[in-house]
């Protein structure tokens, strides 16, 4: 992918109007890999993720090289995108399910063999969803967030897109996590391992995790992103406001809360997810 990379890079630091039929040749190559998950957007090195600057430029050069194109089905409904960024289609034969119902998922995303997708859910062109993971209904992988493994994204779960700027990181969730209905993660949040949370969870980037079973605060820095740890059950909370008219008022502030860490008990409350995939 040496190859690949250098070129990319290069017809990226092009001005608009300089690209040729080769750099959209280049293109589709660099698309077709990304969609196949010979590259990806993110890659963890050791214990930490690591952006890939060189993907984020090969799908932004891509939206300068498209063009205006409709699109449909000759019904009621057509749509008008970018021609280098087409819907993905699926066959038997990739072992996705996509149940019938108006989900779409963009070329150059990259779905695992056995992932599930229930109606409607969309995935975004960058994103990355590995096997076993289960896409509920309403749900959104953003751009080139990065799922793993047997996740469960709930109905309405939203894991938000982090395009620009190139080098910063994308969302992360990571194997056996949970993400329960209505919650929300953006901002290169990074969820470790078999973590759990709970409905109705946001975290971002401005909002510090409080752990109260090891007596922690965690948050994001301009070297790091929000980190949820491993195996931790995080539920929406509130934190009192002391100051001003608000502690008048008897105000709170919304904040995440890990409440306890994985046990038995959790693991049976969510044991039905291996009988959906």
């Amino acid at each position: 992918m040496a190859d690949l990379k250098t070129t990319i890079e290069h017809l990226f630091a092009m001005a608009m109007g300089e690209h040729t039929q080769e750099a959209r040749q280049a293109f589709l190559e660099f698309r077709e890999a990304l969609s196949q998950g010979r590259i990806r957007a993110a890659e963890k090195k050791g214990d930490r993720w690591v952006v890939n600057a060189w993907v984020k430029q090969g799908i932004l050069l891509g939206f300068r090289l498209g063009e205006l194109q409709e699109t449909g089905e000759g019904g009621a409904l057509s749509f008008v995108d970018k021609d280098t960024f087409p819907l993905r289609r699926f066959r038997p034969a990739d072992r996705v399910r996509v149940v019938p119902g108006g989900s779409s998922v963009r070329q150059g995303a990259y779905v695992a063999p056995s992932v599930i997708c229930m109606p409607p859910m969309y995935i975004n062109v960058g994103a990355y969803v590995d096997e076993g993971t289960l896409v509920d209904s309403h749900a959104l992988v953003g751009s080139c967030a990065q799922i793993g493994k047997r996740v469960h994204l709930s109905a309405a779960a939203q894991i938000g897109g982090v395009l620009e700027p190139v080098n910063a990181a994308p969302v992360v969730i990571e194997d056996d996590v949970l993400v329960g209905g209505n919650c929300g993660v953006y901002e290169g949040t990074w969820v470790r391992a078999r973590a759990v949370l709970g409905a109705g969870t946001i975290l971002t980037r401005s909002t510090p995790l409080f752990d109260i079973v090891r007596g922690e605060v965690y948050r994001a820095s301009a070297e790091a992103p929000l980190t949820v740890p491993e195996n931790a059950v995080v539920v929406p909370g509130s934190r009192a406001i002391g100051k001003g008219k608000a502690a008048e008022w008897n105000l709170s502030l919304y904040t995440p809360v890990i409440v306890k860490y994985r046990d038995e008990r959790t693991d049976r409350a969510i044991e039905l997810e291996d009988w959906l995939r």
